[in-house]
C-alpha cells in the first residue's frame, strides 16, 4: 500500500525572497489532496505530502508555472551551489547599476536638502537630473522585485515585495507630481535607496545561505571513475554508472566511492566520514561507506551493495535536505506575522492618506507618510528571521561532526531538560580490554603474556583481541607460535605450540568440560560484571583474565558538563546491573541514575518519565522505541540502521562529546532565532504605529527597514562563525 503521507522533496526556482516561499506555500496549500506543504526559501526546497496524484511533478509543476515559478526534482548539492553562484552575480550586477547611478541620485538630493545650491532655478534643474539618474535603477535594478511582487499578488498573498514595488513607484509619482508642479523637494533619492539596500541585504543573504548549503558539501562525492570487473576484464566506468552486485577494485590509497563489503581483509581510513583518527583494519564481509580511504599496500576487491543515490552519505544528505524544510515553532510563527504584516501595512497606508487629509494635512505630507507606511512596514526581516539562524546552527552542527537530520530538532534541543543515554555502544566503547588478572603461584606476568599470546594469535573473538592487546606488551622477538588448533566457536580453544606444548582458553566451564582442575577463587564484588577467561596450560590452570567494556573516551568528561549545567543525566540500559553500576562510577554517574536490565519497552516507559523535553541517545534496535519516545533522539556513529532512522540527528565522531556540543549550538541557535524574531517583529509593529501618527521622511523610514533586515542577516551570520565551545551550557529553568 503506498504511503499517502510520504515527503516528497522538489527544487523551487524563481524564488526571490521569504514572500515568495509563503505565497508558493499557501497556492498549494488549497490543493485537492495535498496534507501539508512547507517551503525553505534559503535551500529553495518545497517538501509537500498528500495523495500521490496530488504531489505528481507534472500537476504542482503546472501550478507553480502559473504562479511565476519553476519547479523541478531535487537539485544536486553542486547544482545548487552554482545557482546560489549565478544569483550572486544576478545580484552584483543590479547592485553595481544601482550604486553608480544612485550615488549621483543621492549627491543631487544633498545638494538641494542642504540648501548648497544658488537659487531655486538651478535645485529644479538639479532635481531633473536626480530623477534621471534614478531611471537605470528604478527600470533595472528593481526589476526583481517587481517581478516577485506580482508573482505573489497572483497567489493572492502579496508580500514584502509589494510593498517595496509600491514604495518606489509611489515615491517616483510623488516625485514627478512635485517636479510638475515646479517644487525641488523631490524623493528619488528614497526609490533608489530603498532599492539599493535591499540589494545589498539580499546579496550578504545570498552569502549567507551559500555558507549554510555548505554543511552538506561533507556528504557529498565527485562522480569519479571505478575500476569494475565486466565480462572478465576489469575496466573503468564511472562511478554513478555501478550497481549494486557489482565486483570493484579499491586501489591503495583511492576514496572509496560506493558502498560495499570487503572479499579480503584490508586497512580503511575512516577520517573523513567518521572523524576516527586512526585507520581500522576491516574484515572479510565487512562493510566499507562511501567517503572512506583505503590504505591497504595491493589492490582490493569490493562488492557493491549500494550505488550512487542509495549510499549511506546520499540517504543522510537526502534526509538532511529534507528536513530542513520543515519548520519548527519559530518558523511558523514567524510565517503567521509576515503573512498578515504586509496585507496590515497596504490597509495602514490607505488609510493614512484620507485620515492625514481630514486633520488638514496637505496633500503633499499625506502622500509622504502613506509612502513611508508603504516603505517601513517591508517584513523582509521577519521573513528571514528563523530560517537563516536555523540554516547556520545546522552547518555549524555539521562542522562540529553532528549530522542534523531534523533543523527544528534545534529549537526542541536548546528547552531540554533530561538527557538519557544508552550503555553498550553508546557511552562504551564496544572494545573489552583486562581490567585484572591473576596466575598460578610461581608464574610471572612475563611468561602468563607469552604464553597467552601464543593461546589467542589468530582468533577472532572480540574478546581475543583484547587479551592479544594486553600479551603483546612484552611479546618475546621470536615467540612461541601454534602449529594445531582445535576451535570451539563461543566456549574456547586448544592450541599446540611449536615447542609440543598444549594450551587451553576458554570459558570456565568449558574447561571444567576438558577435565582441567580449576582453583577455587572467591568471587569478589568489583568484578562481578566482568566477562571471565580463563587459560590452562599442561600443569594445569594458568591463569584468569577479567575483561570489561571501557566508557568512550569522553563519556566522563561530557557526563560531567552535562550535570554541570543542569540537566539530570541518567544511563538506561538492558545490561545486569553490576555492569552497569561499574560504568556510571566510572563515568560519574550516581547509582540511582542508572537503570539496569530495562525491556526496550521499559526504557521507553522510564524515558517518558523524566522531565521534559527529553534526549536520548542510543544505538541498537533496542533503542528504536526510546529514540521514538524521546522528544530528541540522537544515534551515535556506530548505531544501526535502524537506529539512524529514527533519530533526528546522528554523530559522525566516536564518542558522545558531541552530545553536549550540539545541545550548545541549539541554545544558540534558538537565542538568535529569538533576538531576531523579538527585534524585526517589534521594529514594524513600532515602525507602523510612528509613521502612521507623525511624519517620517521616507529616506529615514528606507534605512530603518534596510537596517532591521540587514541587522538579522548579520547576527545569523554570526552564529554561523560562532565557536559552540563558547556558548552558554546552561540547562533551561
Amino acid at each position: 500500500m503506498t504511503d499517502t503521507n510520504a515527503d516528497k522533496l522538489y527544487t523551487l526556482h524563481g524564488m526571490w525572497c521569504t514572500s515568495c516561499a509563503l505565497a508558493v506555500e499557501g497556492s498549494l496549500k488549497q490543493s485537492d489532496g495535498v496534507h501539508d506543504v512547507s517551503v525553505h526559501y534559503p535551500s529553495a526546497t518545497l517538501c509537500i505530502s498528500g495523495t500521490p496524484a496530488a504531489t505528481q511533478l507534472s500537476v504542482l509543476a503546472l501550478k507553480v508555472k502559473r504562479l511565476g515559478y519553476r519547479l523541478t526534482e531535487l537539485e544536486p548539492v553542486g547544482d545548487a551551489h552554482a545557482r546560489l553562484e549565478e544569483e550572486s552575480r544576478y545580484l552584483t550586477l543590479r547592485l553595481m547599476v544601482g550604486s553608480l547611478f544612485g550615488m549621483w541620485t543621492m549627491l543631487a538630493s544633498i545638494l538641494i536638502y542642504a540648501s548648497a545650491l544658488p537659487n531655486e532655478q538651478v535645485e529644479q534643474v538639479v532635481a531633473w537630473v536626480s530623477g534621471a539618474f534614478s531611471l537605470p535603477v528604478v527600470l533595472f535594478a528593481g526589476v526583481p522585485f517587481y517581478r516577485a511582487g506580482w508573482r505573489t499578488l497572483l497567489a493572492k498573498r502579496p508580500g514584502m515585495d509589494v510593498l517595496v514595488s509600491l514604495g518606489v513607484f509611489g515615491a517616483v509619482l510623488v516625485s514627478i507630481g512635485l517636479l510638475w508642479r515646479g517644487s525641488s523637494e523631490v524623493y528619488f533619492d528614497t526609490a533608489v535607496m530603498l532599492i539599493v539596500l535591499l540589494l545589498v541585504g539580499r546579496l550578504v543573504e545570498t552569502l549567507c545561505r551559500q555558507r549554510g548549503l555548505k554543511a552538506l558539501d561533507a556528504l557529498t562525492l565527485p562522480n569519479a571513475n571505478i575500476s569494475v570487473y565486466q565480462h572478465e576484464h576489469w575496466v573503468m566506468v564511472p562511478a554513478d554508472e555501478v550497481a549494486a552486485g557489482m565486483r570493484v577494485e579499491l586501489a591503495p590509497g583511492e576514496r572509496v566511492a560506493l558502498d560495499g563489503t570487503l572479499e579480503a581483509p584490508g586497512w580503511v581510513d575512516t577520517a573523513s566520514l567518521t572523524g576516527e583518527s586512526l585507520p581500522r583494519l576491516f574484515h572479510t564481509g565487512q562493510k566499507v561507506y562511501a567517503g572512506c580511504r583505503y590504505l591497504g599496500a595491493t589492490p582490493l576487491v569490493m562488492q557493491v551493495s549500494a550505488g550512487v543515490g542509495k549510499r549511506r552519505l546520499d540517504r543522510l544528505c537526502d534526509e538532511m535536505r529534507r528536513y530542513q524544510a520543515k519548520k519548527g515553532e519559530l518558523q511558523k510563527l514567524a510565517d503567521r506575522f509576515a503573512a498578515w504584516i504586509s496585507p496590515l501595512a497596504l490597509v495602514l497606508a490607505l488609510l493614512t492618506l484620507p485620515t492625514a487629509l481630514l486633520f488638514g494635512t496637505g496633500w503633499e505630507e499625506a502622500f509622504v507618510r502613506a509612502l513611508s507606511v508603504l516603505v517601513v512596514a517591508c517584513p523582509c526581516a521577519v521573513g528571514l528571521a528563523v530560517p537563516l539562524a536555523s540554516l547556520a546552527g545546522s552547518s555549524q552542527a555539521m562542522q562540529q561532526g553532528i549530522a542534523l537530520r531534523d533543523p527544528a530538532a534545534l529549537e526542541t534541543l536548546a528547552r531540554t531538560r533530561s538527557v538519557a543515554l544508552d550503555k553498550t555502544g553508546t557511552l562504551t566503547t564496544g572494545n573489552h580490554s583486562v581490567l585484572h588478572w591473576q596466575a598460578r603461584e610461581g608464574v610471572d606476568k612475563h611468561t602468563v603474556q607469552r604464553k597467552l599470546s601464543a593461546a589467542v594469535a589468530g582468533s577472532e573473538h572480540p574478546l581475543a583481541h583484547a587479551l592479544a592487546h594486553w600479551s603483546n606488551d612484552q611479546r618475546e622477538q621470536n615467540p612461541d607460535q601454534n602449529i594445531e588448533v582445535n576451535e570451539s566457536p563461543g566456549e574456547g580453544r586448544r592450541v599446540q605450540l611449536n615447542s609440543g606444548e598444549w594450551l587451553t582458553l576458554g570459558s570456565a566451564n568449558w574447561l571444567t568440560r576438558q577435565q582441567i582442575a580449576l582453583p577455587f577463587q572467591a568471587e569478589d564484588p568489583a568484578l562481578v560484571f566482568a566477562s571471565q577467561v580463563m587459560l590452562a596450560d599442561e600443569a594445569g590452570w594458568l591463569a584468569t583474565f577479567y575483561l570489561a567494556d571501557q566508557p568512550v573516551e569522553d563519556a566522563a568528561p561530557s557526563v560531567k558538563r552535562l550535570l554541570a549545567s543542569g540537566y539530570v543525566v541518567a544511563m538506561i540500559s538492558g545490561d545486569r546491573q553490576g555492569a552497569v553500576s561499574w560504568l556510571g562510577e566510572q563515568i560519574g554517574l550516581a547509582r540511582e541514575a542508572c537503570y539496569a536490565q530495562r525491556s526496550p519497552e521499559a526504557k521507553a516507559r522510564l524515558l517518558q518519565a523524566l522531565l521534559a523535553p527529553t534526549l536520548y541517545v542510543g544505538d541498537g534496535l533496542n533503542d528504536t522505541l526510546s529514540l521514538a519516545a524521546a522528544d530528541v533522539g540522537i544515534a551515535p556513529l556506530s548505531a544501526s540502521e535502524a537506529a539512524r532512522e529514527g533519530a533526528s540527528a546522528q554523530l559522525m565522531t566516536p564518542g558522545v562529546g558531541g552530545v553536549v556540543k550540539l545541545l550548545s549550538i541549539a541554545k544558540y541557535t534558538r537565542r538568535i532565532m529569538v533576538q531576531n524574531l523579538f527585534f524585526s517583529a517589534l521594529y514594524n509593529t513600532l515602525a507602523l504605529g510612528l509613521v502612521a501618527v507623525m511624519a517620517i521622511p521616507p529616506l529615514v523610514a528606507v534605512f530603518a527597514m534596510a537596517a532591521s533586515s540587514l541587522s538579522v542577516t548579520l547576527n545569523a551570520a554570526r552564529l554561523a562563525w560562532a565557536e559552540p565551545e563558547e556558548n552558554d551550557q546552561r540547562a533551561p529553568e
